[in-house]
């Protein structure tokens, strides 16, 4: 599609993809949703992004990162029948973490029906230079039903500026001018005595306080990187409720070079990966989560972990999660979170993958997995380390690979000192 270009769209509900190439140095890019009317929105619940991944009435939802090879998207889906009648307009939009979209290449937009995947536009932006943030596109209804529009304008005030643009109150807009300062009133001469023998008249009561304002929407987000590897969850604000770590993967395609590797692959069922997480209480218990034996822990008792369940798809609405319970961090010694392949791949060279841990306070965490370049079923996320409390993120990414005849869950165990003892196990 041309900039300015519009085409129908008939699905009921529709998959947003915001892509661009990964290559080293390129900013990170986050998409978001806004619902408006009369070209603003009505209330910063109208804003979906990574910090706000839901909006209230269910019809538009942030599903994160999925890499796709050499390339990532960043995902939304909009359920086109759900959207409430007074929303005119759902905008796409896109912010750079780290940078401009002029350092961003191959950015565009792609629009597919959710249901059967076909695609139903594209419109790919050349013209970034120096904007952080950028409207890519846009739902809107047209004679009862709805279009697609593709708009490609950027803003220089990043995604603060963006939002606020449309509306929202943001924890990081700029302050605003200071007010002038003027000298008090002088206070009233006070009132004469009653006479004598007379009642005072009573005393209204004081108006009722009016309600505090909503909190402003937080944008603060994480990504640690190689350089960075490392992040305080206490200092960031995260220091109760429960954590999601999200795993969201993607098998690369690769040709099979005969019929046998294609009829593996075709009986494999797809691909599966385990998420699961070596633990350590600072009374000396240890012990394993995973899906192997049932063991998907408790959440509101030892070791306050639990496995949400098993995913074969990767996608982030559904996907392989974690859950910890940030109110007994000072139980935590430390937590090693890994994933093993079970089935659908012989190793991680083959595979994409991106970690996300969202606590219910403070700014989300995520990063990337490198590149694999050794046969390693297993692969070391991140480990989280305790101390009075405290809770440390450090990503880890690194993938191991077993001796013969030693499971990848033994092979971490002795990678990290746990000292467990193990037996086999199914799900």
């Amino acid at each position: 599609m041309l900039k300015g270009a519009n085409v129908p769209v008939t699905a009921r509900a529709v998959r947003v993809e915001i892509g661009w190439a990964a290559s080293p140095g390129t900013p990170d890019v986050d998409a978001s949703a806004l619902l408006l009317v009369g070209g603003r929105v009505r209330s910063d619940a109208d804003f979906v992004f990574y910090n706000q991944p839901a909006h209230t009435s269910g019809a538009v939802r942030y599903e994160g990162k999925q890499p796709q090879g050499g390339a990532v998207a960043d995902r939304l889906t909009v359920e086109l029948d759900t959207v409430e009648p007074a929303v005119e307009t759902v905008t796409l939009a896109a912010s750079a973490d780290g940078g401009t979209f002029g350092e961003v290449p191959g950015l565009h937009i792609r629009l597919t029906d959710a249901a059967s995947g076909a695609e139903i536009a594209r419109f790919d932006s050349t013209d970034a230079t120096s904007e952080t943030a950028f409207v890519l596109g846009e739902l809107y209804r047209r004679q009862g039903g709805w279009k697609f529009r593709a708009v490609g304008q950027g803003y220089d005030s990043g995604l603060a500026g963006l939002a606020t643009d449309f509306g929202i109150s943001v924890d990081d807009a700029p302050p605003p001018p200071a007010a002038q300062v003027t000298p008090p009133a002088p206070a009233p001469a006070p009132l004469p005595p009653p006479p004598a023998g007379a009642v005072p008249a009573a005393v209204p009561p004081p108006p009722a306080a009016a309600a505090p304002p909503p909190a402003p929407v937080r944008l603060s987000k994480v990504t640690l990187t190689k350089a960075s590897p490392t992040i305080s969850l206490s200092k960031q604000g995260a220091t109760s409720g429960q954590m999601r770590v999200n795993l969201n993967w993607e098998q690369r395609q690769t040709q099979a070079k005969g019929w046998k590797e294609r009829l593996n692959k075709a009986m494999s069922g797809g691909l599966d990966l385990d998420l699961c997480a070596l633990f350590e209480l600072t009374d000396g218990r240890k012990g394993v989560i995973q899906s192997l034996g049932n063991a998907f822990g408790s959440l509101h008792q030892a070791p306050y972990i639990h496995l949400d369940g098993d995913d074969r798809t990767g996608a982030v609405a559904q996907g392989e999660n974690l859950t910890i319970n940030l109110d007994h961090s000072r139980e935590l010694r430390r937590v090693v979170i890994f994933v093993t392949i079970y089935s659908g791949a012989a190793s991680f060279q083959d595979i994409s993958a991106t970690v996300t841990l969202t606590p219910e306070k403070g700014a989300p965490v995520d990063f990337s997995l490198d590149e694999c370049t050794v046969a390693s079923p297993v692969c070391v996320l991140a480990e989280l380390t305790g101390n009075n409390g405290e809770l440390t993120v450090k990503r880890e990414a690194r993938y191991l690979v077993p001796d013969r005849g030693v499971s990848p869950q033994r092979t971490v165990d002795h990678a990290y000192g746990f000292g467990l003892q193990w037996t086999p196990g199914r799900k």
